[in-house]
């Protein structure tokens, strides 16, 4: 049963904090725990993906076609790695 006061009294703590906070505070945390508006993307040479799927077609055979509408989007197929 100790440890169950011990979280309480930590929940109490933190939510006691948070009531201590001016508004600027307040609005400030708020702010950093927004995520971001942007996301950098990169583009490289291989997918990973395709990379894979080839490798895995190169030692067995696949039971269901899962894969190859996205390889034909990227333009490789199984008989290039070969």
């Amino acid at each position: 049963m100790s440890e169950d006061k011990e979280l309480e009294r930590q929940l109490s703590e933190l939510l006691s904090q948070e009531a201590e906070l001016s508004e600027e505070e307040r609005q400030e945390e708020e702010r950093r725990r927004l995520s971001p508006k942007y996301e950098i993307r990169i583009q490289t040479e291989l997918d990973p993906i395709v990379e894979e799927t080839l490798k895995y077609r190169s030692i067995a055979k696949e039971l269901d076609g899962r894969y190859d509408e996205y390889m034909k989007k990227s333009g490789k197929t199984s008989k290039e790695s070969e």
